[in-house]
């Protein structure tokens, strides 16, 4: 992705933070199926490899793990809060007129080779590891093996396990950083002040800075 300097992220432990606490990530691959996207939870494992692992699982139905069987690099997206930013937020407009629109976000990209995975064990390792991280929090956790094993033996046959090693991450953390302090804290107060729920969260992350 396009990332000017002021905002690039290479903290891999924010990078690593930011992937955790997405909910759904985009799997984009280009193969002879063309270029293909598909919207996924996913698992996390800072700790495997050196920028970390992914897993998640595909509908067997859902073609686009018969290019990734093939090889070569596929992407994941990792979208992450956003928030239009007026030029209204700039104190310095009253001096310099010369402002324009622009949006405030975040955003990871993990790139790297996928393996595709059919066997029942570790795909049922894959799923049962993503339903734990997101029953966690509930008062009575559904486990997956609640469910008859028969019941789960047809499930896991409908459905493809992926593993991406992550060779290369890019992380984007745009939060004004190209504008003055004065600036800055403009369009923090701004976005404060929205009664839009996702322009406050941006303004949390610009109290980091």
């Amino acid at each position: 992705m396009y990332n000017s300097k002021p905002h690039q992220e290479h903290d891999l432990e924010r990078l690593h933070q930011h992937m955790q606490g997405t909910r759904l990530a985009v799997l984009v691959s280009h193969g002879e199926q063309g270029l293909l996207a598909t919207h996924l939870p996913v698992l996390v494992e800072p700790g495997e490899g050196e920028f970390g692992t992914v897993y998640a699982h595909l509908a067997r139905a859902n073609r686009q793990w018969q290019d990734l069987e093939q090889g070569g690099q596929a992407l994941l997206v990792f979208p992450g809060d956003d928030a239009y930013v007026s030029p209204s937020y700039y104190p310095s407009k009253a001096d310099n007129p010369k402002v324009v629109p622009t949006w405030n976000y975040l955003a990871v990209h993990a790139y790297g080779p996928v393996e595709v995975i059919h066997s029942p064990e570790p795909l049922l390792d894959i799923v049962s590891r993503l339903t734990e991280r997101h029953e966690q929090s509930r008062e009575a956790p559904w486990k997956v093996a609640d469910a008859p094993r028969e019941y789960l033996d047809g499930m896991l046959r409908a459905i493809v396990g992926i593993r991406l090693p992550i060779a290369r991450l890019q992380g984007a953390r745009k939060l004004s950083q190209n504008r003055s302090a004065e600036d800055i804290a403009g369009v923090r107060e701004g976005l404060g002040a929205s009664p839009d729920y996702l322009d406050n969260q941006l303004a949390a992350h610009m109290r980091q800075l």
